[in-house]
C-alpha cells in the first residue's frame, strides 16, 4: 500500500465561501429556482453532515459537490476514514493514492470555486480495478510476475474519469490475471465480502464490489469476460452492467501482459461499471464509452436512448430456471419473489426461453470461444496429450477445452459463426420485447476456497454442484455482446443478497440499465450491509 500523506490540508474553501460563490459560479441567472433555494436554504440551516452522503449515489455526490453542500476534500477524507477503519478487514482496495486523491479533491474544490468543472463527476472518489492502468501506479492483475509494473499512461477508460473529474483512490483486488469467481493472488491476499467475511465477494471485479457495498468508493470500473462484474454485483448487492461488445476501448486493460503485440479486436470481453445505482452505470458509460482513438476520425458512438418512459411499458421475457443449470432453491426464492412483486405492480412478464434459443448450443458455443482465448497457456510439449483429451467429446468443461485449444481452425470458425446466429436470434427477440430477465449466477456468494478450480465443489441446499457452473447463466450476454446490467433483488434466508441479470438489445444499452433502476422502486434497490452503516 502506498504510504499516507500528512494532513496539511488547511486552506481549501470551506462551506459557507463555496456556497456563496456558486452565484459567481454558473451564474445568478443561471440558477433553477429549486437550486436557488437549496443554496440560501443551507446558508442558513447547519451545515449537512457528508457522513449522510455515504452511500450515496455517485451522481448525487457530484451534485451536492457542485451545490456547496460539501467540499471534495471533506468527501474524500470521510472516505478515506472509512477505507481506514473497514478496508483492513475486507481488502477491497490494495493500492490507495490517499495523498494523491487529497492533492486531486483540493485542486477540485480551486477549480470550482473559480467558476470551472471538469464534469459529471468533479470531485467524487472512485475505484479502479487492479487490471486497468493508472500511470505510474503499480497494476497488476494480480500476477506476482508484473508487482512491479508500472504503465506509462492511464488506461484509456481511466483517463476519461478523470477527465469527468473522478478522484482516483486506487486499485481493488482481483485473482490472478482476472480467471476466477474469486478474488484472490500471491501478491495482495484475499478480499472478503462486506455481506459475510468468510464468503468471497465474487472474481475478477471482487475488490471493487466490495468496496462499493462497504461504502469505500462511489464507483468502481471493472471487466468481464466470465461474469466478472455481473457476478460480484450479484455476490456483493450492488448493480452491474456489463456494456455491448466494444462499445468501451479496453486499451490499457491487462490482460493482455503489458508488451503484448497489438491484438485483433476481443470477441467476449468488455469494461463496465459498477454503482450503487442504476443512475451511476448510465452516467459513467456516457463517460466511458466510445470509439478510442484511433477509429475516432471516422466515427463517434452515441448511447440510445431507453425505449420506455415506464416500467409498466416494457414487454419483459423471463426465464428463472433451467436444466443445464439449476438454480439453488434459496435463490430461486427471491427471483420468484421478484417477479411476483413486478406482477403485482401491473407488469406482463412472459416466461420461456425465447423461440430460437437453444441454451445448451449457446453455452457451449461461447466455452468453446472462451477457452480458445487462453489457448496460449497450452504449452507445446503438452499439445498431443491435450488432442487426445479433446477425442472425449463428453460435453464437459475439460473436453470443451481441450478441443478448443488443440481443434483446426475451422472448430473456431464454427463457433464464431454460433455465436453471430445467436446474436441474430436475440436481434428478432428483441425486436418484440425490450428485456430478458435470467438469474445472473445458480448460487449467493459461497464461501472462501483456496483449492485449484478443477477440486473446487459449490454446495446448494439440493446438494454439491461443479464450480463451472458458475459461468452458464452469464454466457448468454457474453457470447452475442449483448448489454446485461444486474441489479440487487433481495437477500435470501442466509442473508446474502441476490441480484438478478437484465439483458437487453444489443447497442441500447440504456434500456437494461433502466429497467433496472425503475424496478428498484418494486425490490428495494441497494441495502447497505449490516456493520457498515
Amino acid at each position: 500500500m502506498i504510504s499516507k500523506q500528512k494532513d496539511t490540508t488547511q486552506n481549501y474553501v470551506n462551506r459557507r465561501t463555496f456556497i456563496k460563490q456558486g452565484f459567481s459560479i454558473l451564474g445568478v441567472a443561471s440558477l433553477t429556482p429549486s437550486f436557488s433555494y437549496t443554496i440560501v436554504n443551507h446558508l442558513s440551516s447547519p451545515a449537512p453532515n457528508v457522513s449522510d452522503f455515504t452511500f450515496s449515489s455517485a451522481f448525487d455526490a457530484a451534485n451536492a459537490i457542485r451545490k456547496g453542500l460539501f467540499s471534495s476534500v471533506e468527501l474524500t477524507k470521510h472516505i478515506l476514514a472509512r477505507i481506514e477503519k473497514y478496508n483492513p478487514t475486507l481488502n477491497a482496495i490494495v493500492t490507495l493514492l490517499e495523498e494523491e486523491a487529497i492533492d486531486k479533491a483540493r485542486a477540485a474544490d480551486k477549480m470550482l470555486a473559480e467558476g470551472k468543472t471538469l464534469g459529471q463527476l468533479h470531485g467524487v472518489p472512485i475505484t479502479i480495478k487492479d487490471a486497468f492502468g493508472i500511470k505510474g501506479v503499480k497494476t497488476t492483475a494480480g500476477a506476482p510476475f508484473l508487482s512491479n509494473h508500472l504503465p506509462k499512461e492511464d488506461a484509456i477508460v481511466v483517463s476519461r474519469l478523470r477527465k469527468a473529474g473522478a478522484i482516483i483512490l486506487g486499485h481493488t483486488n482481483v485473482p490472478f490475471l482476472l480467471g476466477d469467481f474469486q478474488s484472490f493472488n500471491e501478491i495482495f491476499g484475499r478480499t472478503n465480502n462486506p455481506w459475510n467475511l468468510e464468503r468471497t465477494p465474487g472474481g475478477s471485479t471482487g475488490g471493487g464490489a466490495a468496496a462499493l457495498a462497504a461504502g469505500l468508493s462511489y464507483l468502481s470500473l471493472g471487466s468481464d469476460i466470465g461474469g466478472s462484474i455481473r457476478v460480484p454485483a450479484h455476490f456483493c448487492g450492488v448493480y452491474g452492467h456489463k456494456p455491448t461488445l466494444n462499445v468501451v476501448p479496453l486499451r490499457g486493460h491487462i490482460p493482455p501482459v503489458p508488451g503484448t503485440p497489438p491484438q485483433p479486436p476481443p470477441y467476449l470481453p468488455v469494461a463496465g461499471p459498477l454503482a450503487r445505482s442504476a443512475i451511476d452505470l448510465k452516467m459513467v458509460l456516457e463517460i466511458v464509452g466510445g470509439t478510442d482513438v484511433e477509429n475516432a476520425i471516422a466515427y463517434r458512438w452515441t448511447l440510445p436512448p431507453a425505449r420506455k418512459k415506464r416500467l409498466s411499458d416494457y414487454r419483459i421475457g423471463y426465464i428463472l430456471d433451467d436444466p443445464n443449470c439449476p438454480v439453488s432453491s434459496d435463490v430461486k426464492e427471491v427471483l420468484h419473489a421478484t417477479i411476483e412483486r413486478l406482477h403485482k405492480a401491473g407488469l406482463t412478464l412472459e416466461e420461456g426461453w425465447p423461440e430460437g434459443v437453444d441454451p445448451k448450443k449457446q453455452y457451449h458455443a461461447y466455452l468453446f470461444l472462451l477457452n480458445s482465448v487462453f489457448a496460449f497457456d497450452l504449452k507445446d510439449d503438452k499439445v498431443e496429450e491435450m488432442r487426445e483429451q479433446a477425442k472425449n467429446q463428453d460435453g464437459s468443461t475439460a473436453a470443451i477445452r481441450a478441443l478448443a485449444w488443440t481443434a483446426p481452425h475451422k472448430y473456431f470458425q464454427a463457433a464464431n459463426s454460433d455465436r453471430m446466429t445467436a446474436r441474430a436470434i436475440w436481434r428478432r427477440y428483441f425486436q418484440t420485447h425490450d428485456v430478458f430477465l435470467l438469474p445472473t449466477a445458480f448460487v449467493s456468494a459461497f464461501p472462501h476456497d483456496p483449492k485449484p478450480w478443477s477440486e473446487r465443489i459449490l454446495q446448494t441446499p439440493e446438494g454439491s454442484r461443479k464450480y463451472d457452473d458458475m459461468l452458464f447463466w452469464i454466457s448468454f450476454a457474453t457470447l452475442t455482446g449483448n448489454p446485461a446490467t444486474t441489479a440487487p433483488i433481495g437477500i435470501t434466508r442466509e442473508g446474502l443478497p441476490v441480484g438478478i441479470q437484465i439483458l437487453g438489445p444489443y447497442l441500447e444499452d440504456a434500456t437494461p440499465i433502466d429497467v433496472a433502476g425503475k424496478m428498484a422502486e418494486v425490490t428495494g434497490g441497494f441495502r447497505t450491509p449490516e456493520g457498515y452503516q
